[in-house]
């Protein structure tokens, strides 16, 4: 069984979109816990609460990485990131049996891509992601790195590709507006 996320309801056949590749692809994987973190994107999250308007792609973001047993790891980049993204939304997790065209994702462990349009097989209802986040941390299913550890170790490396993606993100005021309130160290 494979697995793809979406806040879309009532899908029945799934259809390649233009991704971060910058490819028509339908992202899924094996693990369907992996799935939940593709229910919120933080930048869309955060900049629609605070009225910040914008009608372009919204940029993605996705702190995440993977154990070396291939555990999906949330790392938390500034303080509550995970309550703060995931806390009251809601979605879905559409099953597929079969993918035509196939291909394993080879910079994501458990993940599989298509470019062809996949049948549905079955839909779970997300209530809320963190509470379901936090079922599958307690299941040993995900690990959470809190924001405090996580900087203990990698703030260094936090500033400079931070400060990075804001000076790469000229034309995404959306993903700058997000970028500023979250890490105030940016310089301008």
């Amino acid at each position: 069984m494979y697995y793809h996320a979406s806040q879309t309801k009532n899908i029945k056949v799934l259809e390649p979109r233009i991704s971060n590749h910058n490819k028509a692809w339908i992202y899924f994987s094996n693990k369907k816990e992996n799935t939940l973190v593709y229910l919120s994107n933080a930048v869309e999250k955060f900049c629609k609460e605070n009225n910040f308007e914008y009608d372009g792609i919204w940029s993605k973001w996705a702190s995440y990485g993977f154990t070396k047993d291939g555990i999906l790891e949330i790392q938390e980049y500034y303080p509550n990131a995970t309550y703060e993204t995931y806390k009251g939304v809601s979605g879905y997790i559409y099953s597929v049996k079969e993918i035509p065209g196939i291909e394993k994702q080879e910079d994501i462990p458990n993940a599989f891509h298509t470019c062809e349009n996949v049948n549905i097989f079955d839909c779970e209802y997300i209530d809320d992601a963190y509470e379901k986040i936090q079922e599958e941390i307690q299941k040993g299913n995900i690990k959470l790195v809190k924001y405090d550890d996580f900087i203990k170790l990698n703030k260094e490396w936090l500033y400079k590709v931070i400060q990075k993606e804001y000076d790469e993100a000229i034309d995404h005021p959306e993903y700058r507006f997000f970028l500023i309130n979250k890490f105030p160290f940016i310089k301008k």
